[in-house]
């Protein structure tokens, strides 16, 4: 038996097919035979691969330069006396941190479980000559399966036999609507969207029956090879998690060395090694910002609940400021840039071009003639085209809860919603027009026709289907007079072409008066004398919030491109309404991407808009084509085809509604809505979460560089240590959740999605905030040695003198907190008092340093002493000083970048 992973089934005829499987067509495999083959290839089942052992996988979530800053700092507070508490705070954070990863690393692990759970739990083959049904599982290449409306496909199938079967193929190659299928032989280069002969494990059969010889299972099945892609596609760190890496090596760097600088420095100067080893641990505990996990968590999980409100749920913490640092989303267009929803938007009917307004089911629109409200009188040609649309119909629309619920073919439901628009009720005209036979619709004819009797005894034909078939039995046409004329078909044949062109597809409509005595309706009934009376054109509208969002996207300067399994002419007419593109949208196929050279493939990809007929390889191939040349992806999909590429994209966002559990768990986000607007609406979150970020370690570092240059100063002169490990200790920790985790609630700035994406290798800090860390954390270390020496010259102890040196270090870090809110906008223009949880924050930090100051119970534990209203003013200013600075540096750069753009 030939191995059935070969991939041209689809272009040998069914004799060749069943001689290479060595089976029979009609009767099937023996059981004896089918057992052999069962033991010989496996079950038709995907088992995932065995990875890396969970103990190991564990550990691994340790290994991060984060971590290991982390690790010393739990380290070294546990080295110090009575500071085991804190010191398992923080070995806590870094175990929960690790089960997080942990559990989040376990996702490509689901999706290709989750694949084995599309396949069908059962299937009706024939074995001996016999109807049976067997578990799906127990299918082997060679067996002869059958299926009807509402059976899964067990496995990957050629096509021997079909009644009118349709078949909905999206969760593999993303085509909007259930596919024909046909038995013909096909040429060996057809992709699989194009496969008609062809049925897929995991497809679903919407309507029609079929018999079918079963050419691979399990593993050498479509889902079997995505699931290999899926295992085999690496996982990517989000940009933060990457700029959050690179800035913890360097602050590990930074860390080591100041502490080997003063241990060094002290012990040339003569001091003993075990008190140098003291210094160096405290200047340690000043320069770890310890706050920094927990600011993140606290910044990240605030951004999941806002993006949650706005219909994106994250699965992976990273990913709410990986898809603010996206510089190029690729969308899917089914569901996603669309309401997938069939609509009619033109109509063709004696010779006149009609629009309709509105979009997707809901009967929420217009006809309109020129761009004016019509309506349908004087227009009986339109009057009879919408006629049969209803009453050749099979669907049914109706409204549940607020809902317009959908039963039946999409496109049949189409022509219901555009009656409603026109004012024609469906139920109503249906009561009237009584149905009394039915030609339904087979693939062989591509019609379907419908005999109906009015109250007033006279009896009609009604017919649709496709243009060609339906225009070719038509002999006359209907005008706009109501006259019958003799049909001009290269007009209408014309204009069909033309819609179709399009991208829309195009239904044709006729219609013919019946004897008072027909009760039966035959295909014969309907050749010759048919009157044509016209078109309806209809597509897979986009949304309109969808159209917003792409503009706001584009303006925020991140590329938009389309990649879906749809066809290529409706593909590029969504990407035209939608704004991809611009005018004229670049498109190519999959067929097309498979003849470009690889150097020239991510040249040629970033040039092209739109993507159509793409497979699940040429997806993956597109997002890593796209991060070779330096892109943060964001990746939107629902099929099971899209997941291998949703695991491999900076950030993987699956649909929520209609996705499915492979896209879902291979994906960082899911969207509730199905909606492009909220992914928009996710980047701008996204956004606000990194400036939030951002603005908490500009404001954290002058902590950590201010305590650290006071000891080191002290260190290198000799001189008295203005802090103890103590004092840093609580600076750090009260201060970064009081005041430092309210930046965590600052609200988006104004103007955020008209900023340009930012460049991916830009640091978390730039060179002009280095600067105001730098300066800030000298004014600190300034101010706090001025204050020292100044307490002590007055007579105060060194307990006091401390408390006010930390003392001042915490109100420079109140008022410095309220520059940080924005980083480059005035803090009055944004408003002093538009953060209320900063305000409660600075209330809050000035309650616990009072306490500090004046309690005995902190006197005891940090040795510190009460302040004088002096002392206390004398603070005040000095934190009013360092806001005033800050703000005039912003001030001078605001200008300077006015001027220059000015020039």
């Amino acid at each position: 038996m030939t191995d059935a992973t070969d991939q041209i089934w689809h272009a040998l005829p069914v004799s060749e097919v069943a001689r290479l499987l060595q089976t029979e067509a009609s009767s099937g495999l023996t059981q004896e035979e089918a057992e052999k083959r069962l033991s010989r290839i496996g079950r038709n089942t995907i088992e995932a691969r065995a990875g890396i052992h969970p103990a190991l996988r564990f550990l691994q979530q340790f290994q991060n330069p984060l971590v290991y800053v982390l690790l010393i700092a739990g380290a070294v507070t546990a080295l110090m006396p009575d500071h085991q508490i804190e010191a398992g705070v923080i070995f806590g954070v870094l175990f929960l941190n690790a089960i997080i990863g942990f559990i989040q690393e376990s996702r490509a692990q689901m999706a290709i479980e989750s694949l084995g759970r599309l396949l069908a739990p059962a299937a009706s083959v024939i074995r001996n000559s016999e109807i049976r049904r067997i578990p799906a599982e127990e299918l082997v290449p060679g067996d002869v399966v059958r299926l009807q409306s509402g059976d899964r496909v067990p496995g990957d199938i050629r096509c021997t036999r079909i009644r009118d079967l349709h078949v909905d193929e999206s969760m593999l190659t993303g085509e909007s609507l259930p596919v024909a299928k046909e038995c013909v032989d096909l040429e060996s280069d057809v992709s699989l969207p194009d496969r008609k002969n062809m049925l897929y494990s995991g497809a679903v059969v919407t309507s029609g029956q079929s018999t079918g010889l079963v050419v691979a299972t399990g593993a050498r099945s479509e889902i079997g090879r995505i699931s290999r892609l899926i295992a085999t596609t690496e996982m990517l760190e989000t940009p933060l998690t990457r700029k959050i890496s690179r800035f913890s090596k360097l602050l590990s760097y930074a860390i080591l060395f100041l502490s080997l600088l003063t241990f060094a420095i002290g012990i040339l100067q003569g001091h003993l090694w075990n008190e140098m080893f003291i210094a160096a641990v405290a200047l340690a505990v000043a320069a770890i910002p310890e706050g920094l996990p927990a600011a993140l968590t606290i910044i990240l999980a605030i951004g999941v609940s806002r993006m949650a409100r706005r219909n994106a749920l994250i699965r992976k913490l990273p990913a709410v400021e990986a898809l603010g640092s996206a510089t190029v989303i690729c969308s899917d267009k089914t569901g996603t840039l669309t309401k997938n929803e069939m609509t009619v938007t033109r109509v063709y009917a004696a010779g006149e071009h009609l629009g309709v307004t509105g979009a997707g089911y809901e009967p929420a629109g217009e006809i309109t003639s020129k761009g004016t409200t019509t309506g349908l009188t004087e227009r009986p040609a339109l009057v009879a085209t919408i006629t049969s649309g209803v009453l050749c119909n099979d669907s049914n629309l109706v409204q549940r809860e607020g809902r317009w619920i959908v039963e039946g073919d999409p496109t049949e439901v189409a022509l219901l919603a555009l009656a409603r628009k026109a004012g024609i009720e469906p139920p109503d005209l249906r009561a009237q027009a009584r149905e009394i036979d039915v030609v339904p619709f087979e693939s062989a004819h591509k019609y379907m026709a419908s005999l109906h009797a009015w109250p007033d005894g006279r009896r009609a034909i009604y017919v649709k289907g496709a243009v060609e078939e339906v225009v070719g039995m038509c002999e006359l046409v209907m005008e706009q007079d109501e006259a019958i004329r003799p049909i001009d078909r290269e007009t209408i044949l014309a204009v069909a072409n033309e819609y179709a062109g399009d991208g829309f597809r195009v239904l044709a409509f006729a219609t013919k008066s019946a004897p008072r005595d027909q009760s039966l309706l035959h295909h014969e009934d309907l050749q010759g004398a048919l009157v044509f009376v016209g078109l309806q054109a209809m597509l897979d509208p986009p949304r309109p919030e969808a159209v917003a969002a792409v503009k706001a996207t584009q303006q925020a300067g991140i590329e938009v491109k389309m990649i879906t399994g749809d066809h290529p002419l409706t593909a590029r007419t969504i990407a035209h309404a939608c704004g991809i593109g611009g005018t004229a949208a670049a498109v190519m196929t999959g067929a097309d991407l498979d003849s470009i050279d690889e150097q020239a493939f991510p040249e040629v990809a970033e040039r092209t808009d739109v993507f159509a007929r793409v497979t699940p390889e040429q997806k993956l191939q597109l997002v890593e084509a796209f991060q070779s040349r330096g892109e943060v992806v964001a990746m939107t999909g629902d099929g099971v085809n899209d997941a291998p590429a949703l695991k491999r994209a900076d950030i993987g966002v699956a649909m929520g509604i209609a996705g499915t559990e492979a896209a879902r768990d291979a994906a960082d986000m899911v969207l509730t809505d199905d909606n492009f607007a909220s992914i928009e609406a996710a980047v701008e979150e996204g956004r606000g979460v990194y400036d939030n970020l951002r603005k908490f370690i500009t404001w954290t570092l002058p902590t950590n560089g201010g305590e650290s240059l006071l000891l080191l100063v002290a260190i290198a002169a000799g001189l008295t240590l203005p802090l103890e490990p103590v004092h840093v200790l609580w600076i750090n920790m009260t201060t970064a959740v009081a005041l430092g985790t309210t930046l965590a609630f600052e609200p988006k700035e104004s103007g955020i999605m008209r900023r340009p994406a930012r460049p991916p290798n830009e640091p978390i800090l730039t060179g002009e905030l280095l600067l105001r860390i730098g300066y800030v954390s000298v004014l600190m270390t300034v101010a706090g040695y001025a204050l020292f020496f100044w307490s002590l010259a007055r007579g105060s102890d060194l307990s006091a003198a401390r408390t006010l040196v930390t003392t001042t270090v915490i109100a420079i870090e109140l008022g410095y907190l309220f520059t940080c809110r924005s980083l480059s906008e005035s803090s009055f223009r944004i408003g002093l008092l538009s953060n209320p949880w900063a305000v409660a924050g600075a209330i809050s930090m000035v309650v616990l340093q009072a306490a500090f100051v004046y309690l005995p119970t902190m006197h005891r534990l940090f040795s510190s002493a009460p302040l004088s209203l002096v002392g206390w003013g004398d603070v005040g200013l000095v934190a009013i000083f360092v806001f005033g600075v800050v703000e005039f540096e912003k001030w001078l750069r605001r200008s300077t970048s006015a001027r220059s753009a000015a020039n």
